[in-house]
């Protein structure tokens, strides 16, 4: 993966990954966007874009139909069952079906190559205000915790509790799905394998050491035997 550099928006600004084989698009979409303050991440095909998205939050995910190996469709789907990051997908294609396969898995929009930087811009401005309201900027009670889920900062009163970019990951998977298990091999991106697994359970542990208070009998972030962990929050 790699990323837009020719100028720094600021922090609090939306973040994007654009998932396309064609580096010409990449690289036309990350300056355009970049340019328009826009944070951008870019990812050549699903594999690396799984990468990116084990590590980061995303407010906006623009993602190419066909690319080789795992199509946008696949990843769109899979990325369905965890997450409600939107999704604005791209295809050389424009049939109706393709646009009503899109549709139906959950993604927000839908745009055929050729197309106009503007348009899109204009298409991801509209999706970005219709989800302005959802869980991904709002702020959750987790207990005595608040966990602002866009910028990923929990506090407890005026006290700002430290977290790694991985432990706000896992948060935000867990805030997106209040009260339903997680499997770790979900909160892992995927990627499967024991080795991933542990690491897991190393992040749940360090992450309850922050959000209970007695980790050995967590409250909140629970082990569901034989599905992975579960969030209850207030």
């Amino acid at each position: 993966m790699d990323q837009a550099r020719s100028s720094v928006p600021p922090d609090n600004a939306h973040h994007v990954l654009i998932v396309d084989d064609d580096q010409r698009i990449r690289d036309l979409l990350a300056r355009y966007l970049t340019e328009n303050g826009y944070r951008v991440s870019v990812a050549e095909n699903a594999a690396s874009a799984r990468g990116a998205l084990r590590g980061l939050a995303f407010d906006l995910i623009i993602l190419d139909v066909m690319m080789p190996g795992e199509s946008g469709f696949s990843l769109a789907q899979s990325l369905r069952e965890t997450s409600q990051v939107p999704i604005l997908m791209l295809t050389a294609r424009s049939e109706p079906d393709h646009r009503l396969k899109g549709l139906e898995i959950g993604v927000e929009d839908y745009m055929p190559k050729p197309f106009e930087p503007k348009e899109l811009l204009i298409r991801m401005t509209n999706i970005l205000k219709r989800t302005k309201s959802s869980v991904q900027s709002e702020e959750v009670r987790i207990g005595p915790f608040l966990f602002h889920v866009r910028r990923g900062d929990l506090r407890r009163d005026d006290e700002i509790i430290k977290l790694t970019e991985r432990e706000r990951e896992l948060l935000r998977q867990f805030v997106m799905n209040p009260g339903v298990p997680i499997s770790r091999e979900e909160l892992a991106g995927g990627s499967g394998g024991a080795e991933s697994e542990r690491a897991v359970d190393v992040q749940i542990n360090r992450l309850r050491q922050k959000i209970e208070i007695d980790p050995s009998n967590p409250v909140y972030l629970q082990t569901v035997r034989g599905r992975g962990y579960v969030l209850y929050t207030e």
